[in-house]
Order: structure tokens, then C-alpha cells, then sequence
């Protein structure tokens, strides 16, 4: 991939070793990208198919960085590998990750959105016929509790260290 604006044409997209439109620019910890050429944190390699209790495992270890962008990468690659009865719980986790990166970059409003709208898929999906209440041991009322609390706090204009707030998925 382009590592540096000058190496590209004016007006030419970063391309993956495949073509597609992938922005190549170094990230932060939360995801935001930096100037081409900065230092930034390795990115989370995107389509890894990993079993659901290696998912929730990275997941914590990056959610417990300060890392919840890339925690949001790890649950995507579930959502879109799991089983279809799954999709529902795996996007829901991706929404709280994101959720709670947009509150650690000041956007309280589309944080608290994010993070009610997580808490709402994984409680609707521990609730019907398929969903469990600890799958892969995610206590997923503690975690959509976690995210409602959040997301008040958010929304009444707190800061947040994204490191600091992260949930416990295991309890």
C-alpha cells in the first residue's frame, strides 16, 4: 500500500494489493488518521477469521489498550465471517467499540448514539431464541449495562479516557 502522499498521482486514491480504495494514511490509537509519513499504531489486519473466544480475547486486549477503533475492526471481522445467527451480537459488539471511540474523541452525541444503539442489539439478541446471556463468557448485561451508563455520561458532556472506561466482556 502508499505510505506517502508523494508517491501517489494528484488526485489518486490509496489502493490495497487488490485495488480497492483504502486510505493508507497511519492511524492514532482511536483510529483517527494522521499526516502521511507520522508514526502511527499498527492497524488491526482486516478479514481474519478467528474462533469467537479468540475474537472476545483480542478484542479485550485492544478495548484495554485504549484501542477501541481497532477493538471495532476485531468484532467487524466476526460479524461478517460468524454464523448468521450470530451477526446481530457480533455487530452490536462493534457498535459499542465505536461507540465508545467516538465518546474518547469528544463526540458525545454520536458516542451515546452508538453505544445505546450496542447495548440495544446484544440485549434484543440475548433475549430471542438464538441469543444466549454469556456467549463465549460476555456477560452482555453487564457489557449493555456498561454502554448505557456511558452513554449518559457522554451525552452530559463527559470526557472520556478510552482505556480507563472500557468494559470487562467477561465480567
Amino acid at each position: 500500500m502508499d505510505s506517502t502522499a508523494s508517491d501517489r498521482p494528484p488526485g489518486a486514491r490509496d489502493r490495497d494489493e487488490e485495488g480497492r480504495a483504502r486510505n493508507a494514511r497511519p492511524r492514532d490509537g482511536l483510529g483517527r488518521p494522521l499526516p502521511y509519513g507520522a508514526d502511527g499504531v499498527a492497524r488491526q489486519p482486516e478479514g481474519v477469521v478467528r474462533a469467537p473466544e479468540e475474537t472476545v480475547a483480542e478484542a479485550q486486549r485492544l478495548l484495554d489498550e485504549g484501542k477501541p477503533f481497532h477493538a471495532h475492526e476485531v468484532f467487524e471481522d466476526a460479524w461478517k465471517s460468524g454464523p448468521d445467527d450470530e451477526r446481530q451480537l457480533w455487530r452490536g459488539m462493534a457498535q459499542l467499540a465505536v461507540g465508545l471511540t467516538h465518546a474518547a474523541r469528544g463526540n458525545g452525541t454520536g458516542g451515546a448514539r452508538l453505544l445505546r444503539r450496542g447495548a440495544g442489539a446484544v440485549t434484543e439478541w440475548a433475549e430471542s431464541g438464538a441469543g444466549r446471556a454469556r456467549p463465549y463468557g460476555v456477560d452482555l448485561g453487564s457489557v449493555a449495562g456498561w454502554a448505557r451508563e456511558l452513554a449518559r455520561d457522554v451525552a452530559d458532556g463527559a470526557s472520556v479516557d478510552a482505556g480507563a472506561r472500557a468494559p470487562r466482556l467477561r465480567g
